[in-house]
């Protein structure tokens, strides 16, 4: 059917064919093209140009008295161009929530409301809680008469700066040339054990609140990380400075005792005489970043108080008990577990973290990756505590494969010490040594064999996070939050 006084659009078997479009259409359609084919980027992200006959603007419909010519012609080039004869669908596309297209899409809609229906959820719960139960939190856990007694561990925390100083005048004399190479290593190794026993026998030796000597020890490990960090790399800096000597260069090298000093209250475990430096303090970000602390560490002492404790309190040992209870212990229990553990990463690798850099000027402040998008267990162990992942790499791992050591070993290796170490920091304080935190860190060995293979296998990154989630935050914490707990509560009641 013709149209007079208009261009000719003809159309045969719903395709539109060039030759039957009227030169003014013509000419609309490629002055519109023209003009945003080089700024308009494909809405899924494929750098395509994006079809202007695809879009309509609103704006070129609704006029009003005071147009201008800019306008005027937008709204020619409606009239030329989006005829009913015209297709409406020009290209192949899938579906946004479609498998091919569903990450190429922003889901920032869907993330606002994940965040909505769980505040309100668990809302409710905590609301339902509180009526049912009543308010369950109680200091005894954390404080009670016998952290009055717990004075040894102060005077043991305030005493370690003790060896960071030995350390320094042990490189002082090496400086000097004043003790042999072996005698120094030798003595490096006396500080940094005794660095380590030291508390250790204090924690044993004392019934002291578990909150105390977990303090106690995690100080004591991270003073015990950086002596060894200060001492191999005041040992590499002799090394390098004797090759230069050999050649004819400059041989000396500072031994420096404020670089050490700012190394043992910097949020960092791997020493070097200078770091990146910001300009200034922030004092307004500290105190916010400090009201945020108080807030989720209050938030985490509720959920355990009013959660986790009622739960693994109404529990039984998960390995003499019923499977199936067990089973549903341990899944109760993941999800508050789960929040307490965020809390806790949140509040330390994030706010105490940044907050002690911005009051020394730390600049380097990567204290965490994305490590929620891991694909596998060992990324995640890459990604989520920076500090501890440079310090293996640069004192574990990498010495290791210059001594030719396989790569394999050397990364059991580096397993062992971490699993040493959680083992302190959980069975001191505990006095109960049955390893089981040694076991948990050590069972991620075989969990980064399985969910690499997994994600060779399905070339899925899904795959491989929905594993790591499961076995890591869903199943495993609670389990050793269980153990732990059922083994503390049968030391307590002995001894009572």
């Amino acid at each position: 059917m013709a149209v007079s006084d208009s261009p000719e659009i003809a159309a045969s078997e719903g395709t539109v064919t060039s030759g039957s479009i009227d030169s003014d259409l013509s000419h609309s359609l490629r002055r519109r093209e023209s003009a945003v084919r080089d700024r308009e980027p494909d809405g899924a992200g494929n750098g395509e140009s994006v079809d202007v006959r695809d879009r309509v603007e609103s704006t070129s419909f609704m006029r009003s008295d005071g147009v201008t010519s800019k306008e005027e012609n937008q709204s020619s080039d409606v009239i030329f161009t989006y005829r009913a004869s015209v297709p409406a669908h020009r290209r192949i596309k899938e579906s946004p929530l479609s498998s091919d297209a569903i990450f190429k899409q922003s889901h920032a809609g869907l993330f606002n409301l994940c965040i909505v229906v769980l505040v309100a959820v668990n809302s409710r719960l905590i609301i339902e809680n509180l009526m049912k139960y009543g308010w369950l939190i109680r200091a005894g856990f954390w404080f009670s008469s016998t952290s009055l007694r717990d004075w040894p561990l102060l005077m043991c925390c305030l005493s370690l700066p003790i060896f960071p100083l030995t350390a320094f005048l042990v490189e002082k004399l090496a400086l000097c040339k004043c003790i042999s190479e072996p005698v120094v290593v030798f003595l490096h190794v006396i500080i940094t054990t005794t660095a380590v026993l030291y508390p250790v026998f204090v924690i044993l030796r004392c019934d002291s609140a578990v909150l105390s000597g977990a303090t106690l020890m995690l100080f004591a490990c991270i003073v015990w990380l950086k002596l060894v960090s200060y001492a191999h790399t005041s040992y590499d800096m002799r090394a390098i400075a004797k090759s230069a000597e050999k050649g004819g260069g400059d041989s000396s090298y500072e031994v420096s005792f404020k670089s050490l000093a700012y190394f043992m209250v910097a949020p960092t475990l791997c020493y070097q005489l200078n770091y990146p430096r910001t300009p200034s303090v922030r004092k307004g970000w500290v105190v916010r970043q400090f009201i945020k602390l108080i807030i989720f560490t209050g938030l985490m002492g509720f959920i355990i108080e009013q959660y986790i404790n009622p739960i693994v309190k109404n529990s039984q040992h998960p390995l003499k008990g019923n499977l199936l209870y067990c089973l549903e212990r341990v899944l109760k229990l993941s999800v508050p577990n789960l929040y307490v553990w965020l809390c806790m990463f949140y509040c330390f690798f994030h706010l105490w973290l940044n907050i002690l850099a911005e009051l020394l000027r730390f600049g380097d402040r990567e204290f965490y990756k994305d490590w929620w998008n891991a694909k596998t267990v060992e990324e995640y162990w890459r990604m989520w505590n920076m500090p501890v992942h440079k310090w293996m790499v640069r004192h574990i791992y990498f010495p290791s494969l210059r001594n030719g050591i396989p790569k394999g070993v050397a990364i059991i290796i580096a397993f062992l010490v971490s699993a040493a170490f959680h083992e302190l920091c959980i069975a001191v304080p505990c006095h109960i040594f049955k390893f089981w935190a040694f076991i948990g860190i050590m069972f991620q060995v075989p969990l980064v064999l399985i969910t690499n293979f997994l994600q060779n296998k399905f070339r899925n990154s899904m795959v491989g996070n929905m594993i790591f989630w499961l076995f890591f935050s869903i199943l495993g914490q609670p389990m050793c939050v269980l153990l732990y707990y059922h083994d503390l509560m049968n030391r307590k009641g002995k001894t009572e």
